[in-house]
């Protein structure tokens, strides 16, 4: 998507000629598709922001959920229903123009950083040897794509000479994108310990309260979680006082395990950050932690 918002080639005419013809003669029809196909580009990016409403959404009731539901798409229709009620409003769009076409190159960059945290999470995952061969393939890829936009007999030698060179290095690089790299305590901090049922119930059993950061690779809620309030100086001296045992539970790769153990604290996604104490119900944190609440909560552990 990248490579074609820069410019590099051009997407075909995908939609049948009956289905856009029928767009033409029928305005709601028209209308209704492109609410779809406005919903469709930007739910992905509202994923960071929207995780967490639809996590709670899917542990409500029914009609509860529902009307989360339609919060969301009231809420991705808004600026829709705004400009058609609001002719001044709509009067104020900027005017189709060669803006667009800058715009429009404009945005592949966002796309590009995305790849970037995309790479950087499956590096989490296969380490750098599959990062790297994900970046090899992802050039070959692009070099078959620009072999297409050429012209007469060169388009065909390029095409199959690239076509040919991202096979190969599918088949001698492939193998390490889908490799898994153990994950395991050198992932943490010396601070932090791998998550386990097990572990869990020693601790507690020893009279030792626990601290479980329930993360991914992925999350970037759980990333920002990590870089400041489990960061703050002053809550790991807390933990430390209390002699509370830090414990990550990795989710990256959807761990059954793990899964099992948040459907025991009613959640189905990360973040979840837990604290639990010998005869004490577990403390579930919000899913963006605070210093002072998690301060104040290792401070109750000996009241």
């Amino acid at each position: 998507m990248g490579l074609n918002l820069a410019g590099l080639f051009e997407f075909g005419q995908f939609v049948p000629s009956s289905l856009a013809s029928l767009e033409a003669k029928n305005p709601a029809v028209n209308a209704f598709l492109s609410g779809i196909l406005a919903v469709v580009i930007a739910s992905p990016c509202t994923a960071p922001f929207m995780g967490a409403s639809l996590g709670l959404a899917l542990g409500l009731p029914t009609l509860q959920a529902l009307l989360i539901f339609v919060a969301l798409g009231v809420g991705m229709a808004l600026p829709f229903l705004a400009a058609s009620w609001s002719p001044a409003l709509a009067r104020a769009l900027p005017r189709p123009g060669a803006w667009m076409d800058t715009f429009r190159r404009a945005m592949a960059f966002p796309m590009f950083a995305t790849v970037v945290w995309l790479v950087w999470v499956l590096g989490q995952q296969s380490g750098i040897n599959g990062a790297g061969a994900l970046l090899a393939l992802l050039v070959a890829l692009a070099l078959v794509l620009w072999s297409f936009t050429l012209h007469r007999q060169s388009r065909w030698i390029a095409a199959s000479i690239s076509i040919a060179i991202l096979a190969l290095l599918t088949g001698a690089i492939g193998k390490n994108v889908i490799q898994v790299q153990t994950l395991s305590s050198a992932s943490n901090s010396e601070r932090w310990q791998t998550w386990s049922p097990d572990k869990v119930a020693q601790l507690l059993a020893a009279n030792t309260p626990v601290f479980i950061d329930f993360t991914a690779a992925w999350c970037v809620t759980c990333q920002y979680n990590k870089q400041n309030a489990l960061a703050d100086e002053a809550v790991l001296s807390d933990f430390d006082a209390k002699k509370v045992t830090l414990l990550r539970a990795d989710w990256t790769r959807r761990d059954p395990v793990i899964t099992a153990a948040l459907a025991q604290l009613g959640r189905n996604g990360v973040p979840v950050y837990v604290l639990q104490a010998p005869g004490r119900p577990p403390v579930v944190f919000s899913e963006i932690l605070s210093s002072s609440e998690l301060r104040a909560a290792v401070a109750a552990l000996n009241n």
